[in-house]
């Protein structure tokens, strides 16, 4: 019966969650973890127990502290143990969470969850939140010796901490037990964060173990630490040139994952009240330091995704913009006024940050894409969590580390790896209120039902065929040098790649030169000084990409030139496919249909403008389009009939700055806002309207029922 009515009893009580288990750097990155979450739930922990290289227990403080008066000497110690404990008003509360160190690394599992109390309303009150630091527990001593009161004292320690919440009970309280000799300062120190916390502290591990691996793992950044995952799976980063494994990416455990949200939302109330010109200052730092890096960056991106250096640095600067974009955001963030709009009475909005908000990386653009994302949301007060590609996760981190050192605080960014189940978990998280999408369009139509299905703000960018008219009065070559360029860069894999070209009046005039000109390009590994075009990022890729192109030759198209089989001297392993033009494609065939994603371009014919828009508009993809002609009137009608969202006119890939908006339309994009520009601000903030009325009340002859109105 007394276990029954205590169970009634404890579900009488609102529910205290336990912190979310996790991984932890040291031992006092576990205790402010639990102690930070507890605080948010409206309890405070104690250490029960510690084996401090190896063991911590950490139990529910309800509030008391042990009441240690001067015992007499005569007294045996079990008699006095015992009089203490039954003089201390220290609630005895079965939660309970236990840290392990486990090679090198802290691993916290809570052994019991449950609380027999209410939470704490006032969590100021409690005397934790009292307690001293280990400096001001030495000048109380000196003090104490100098002839001071406990109110002198207080007073004194408060010219140094003015948020110092003690009382001159909690000095006298102080006083007593160093006069019993019965406490050491490291015993006293508080559980709560500090203000003057050290950023950086990761850095202080001499040689974090995710370094220590061969080959290296790549790290989760979890509440500003860079930490190793306690994943036994991991997906292998290859170099596409060679094959060689160059890194280990974890698949993020879900106790890993549920602690990089808790950490975001943690940082969010802090990071939010952080003043605009401040978030700016970090941004203004953030580009310095990735001009500085942009060689070791691109570097990276090379040997991860295939692409040449020069392509690579294209990709660095492209995000660089981005953060530029972001520097200025300010007057971007304005809000509107109307004074007057009723008798007395001003409207105003304001935009406000969303929360944790979260990113899903393709292979593509390493730098650029993860760069779209999180320093606008950022900027914009918002945390973040991002999730690389698993097959080019470096730069990612790299960028995170560059973040971290232009003073993003801990939390605001957080970096998980893995696949299906990573993505899952963030279109599920309750605490995610928008994700941000870039990828393919399966995946991406998968991810938007899922998340948007959970009531999250969704923008997917995902499949793209973007195609080029070629009219006969085209200037050939500048036209040649912009198909061959848009067609073949970064090895076709861009989401503004030119894939399919219609010429209209006929293919001979261009065929040949065509050929010739993607002939003259240098297939050769991306570190190589002469190589124009590098390998594709895998060699599943490239079985996706031969499949393709012969599914076209089997059902009529023209294999003009065959780049499948293109033997590179010295990395013959390399996932190479050469320049590729298919002729005479049709809008029935399955290479046409279908996002190819590699170094092939294909050539169609259409006997008018009106024909070769048609063929563009019903086409199931709408990233861009582009025209090439010397008609101002062809030009217009274009731009006037094409139903794209970016449309270039004698440019072969139409990708505006970052303060205009990235703009798809039809089964390209999913959302109500894109990225980059205005919309990218709007995306990542919601409007609050203020409606204000400032007048004497005493006057009012009484209360109005009325709607205000003009």
């Amino acid at each position: 019966m007394m276990d029954i009515e205590s169970c009634t009893e404890l579900n009488e009580f609102p529910q205290m969650l336990p912190p979310p288990p996790g991984t932890f750097v040291d031992r006092e990155e576990l205790i402010q973890h639990v102690g930070d979450f507890a605080v948010s739930q409206g309890y405070v922990v104690t250490i029960k127990q510690s084996k401090r290289d190896r063991v911590v227990v950490l139990g529910c403080d309800r509030g008391g502290v042990y009441r240690n008066r001067r015992k007499p000497a005569d007294e045996s110690s079990a008699e006095r143990t015992r009089r203490r404990k039954t003089g201390s008003r220290l609630t005895n509360c079965p939660f309970e969470a236990v840290g392990k160190k486990d090679d090198g690394l802290w691993i916290l599992t809570i052994k019991n969850g449950t609380h027999n109390h209410e939470p704490i309303k006032d969590i100021s009150e409690h005397p934790s939140a009292r307690r001293f630091t280990e400096r001001e527990i030495v000048l109380i001593k000196e003090m104490t010796e100098a002839g001071l009161k406990p109110r002198q004292i207080l007073k004194r320690l408060r010219q140094n901490n003015p948020d110092l919440l003690s009382t001159p009970k909690h000095v006298y309280n102080v006083k007593a037990k160093l006069r019993q000799g019965n406490m050491t300062v490291r015993n006293f120190k508080p559980l709560r964060p500090q203000k003057s916390a050290v950023r950086n502290n990761y850095l202080a591990v001499t040689e974090p173990s995710w370094r220590q691996r061969n080959p290296p793992r790549v790290p989760n950044l979890i509440g500003g630490r860079f930490v190793d995952s306690q994943s036994f799976v991991s997906i292998d980063v290859l170099n596409p040139a060679t094959q060689q494994v160059i890194s280990q990416v974890p698949l993020t455990t879900n106790e890993e994952f549920k602690a990089a949200v808790f950490a975001a939302k943690r940082a969010f109330p802090l990071w939010r009240n952080t003043p605009i010109a401040a978030r700016q200052r970090i941004m203004f730092k953030f580009q310095e330091l990735i001009r500085r890096d942009i060689d070791k960056l691109a570097m990276n991106i090379t040997a991860e995704h295939g692409k040449t250096l020069k392509d690579a640095h294209g990709d660095v600067l492209r995000g660089l913009e981005e953060v530029e974009h972001a520097c200025g955001l300010a007057t971007l963030q304005m809000g509107e006024f109307v004074s007057n709009v009723s008798n007395g009475i001003d409207t105003y909005s304001i935009r406000e940050p969303l929360g944790v908000c979260a990113g899903i990386c393709p292979f593509d653009f390493p730098a650029m894409i993860p760069l779209w994302m999180f320093p606008l949301a950022v900027t914009c007060g918002n945390t973040f969590i991002l999730k690389p590609s698993e097959k080019d996760p470096g730069a990612a981190v790299m960028l995170a580390e560059l973040a971290v050192e232009a003073g993003l605080p801990n939390g605001v960014l957080n970096i998980v790896h893995g696949s299906n189940e990573i993505v899952n978990a963030i279109c599920d998280d309750d605490d995610i209120k928008a994700i941000s999408f870039v990828g393919p369009n399966v995946a991406g139509t998968y991810v938007y039902a899922r998340a948007s299905a959970k009531g999250k703000r969704i923008q997917s960018n995902v499949g793209a065929k973007n195609h080029a008219v070629v009219m006969p009065d085209a200037s050939m070559d500048a036209t040649l040098n912009a198909l061959v360029a848009a067609g073949f860069g970064a090895a076709g894999q861009k989401c503004m790649a030119l894939s399919t070209v219609v010429f209209v009046g006929g293919l001979n005039p261009w065929e040949d030169k065509l050929v010739e000109h993607a002939k003259a390009i240098k297939v050769n590994a991306g570190t190589e000084p002469d190589s124009d075009l590098g390998p594709v990022i895998s060699k599943q890729v490239k079985e996706q990409i031969c499949k393709l192109i012969q599914t076209g030759v089997d059902t009529g198209a023209n294999l003009v030139l065959d780049g499948r089989n293109i033997v590179v001297p010295e990395y013959e392993h390399g996932s190479f496919v050469g320049p590729t033009i298919l002729s005479n494609v049709t809008t029935n065939m399955e290479c046409y249909k279908e996002e190819v994603f590699g170094p092939v371009l294909l050539c169609m014919q259409a006997d008018s403008i009106e024909e070769a828009i048609n063929i563009i508009n019903r086409h199931k993809y709408s990233n861009g389009a582009s025209i090439f002609t010397t008609s101002g009137v062809a030009a217009r009608k274009f731009q006037t009939e094409i139903e794209v969202g970016q449309v270039g006119i004698n440019v072969p890939i139409s990708v505006p700055l970052p303060f205009s908006s990235f703009t798809s339309c039809k089964p390209s994009f999913a959302g109500d806002l894109n990225f980059d520009g205005k919309a990218g601000i709007q995306f990542y903030t919601q409007v609050k309207m203020v409606t204000q009325q400032w007048k004497d009340l005493p006057g009012s002859s009484g209360a109005s029922l009325l709607m205000p109105s003009s």
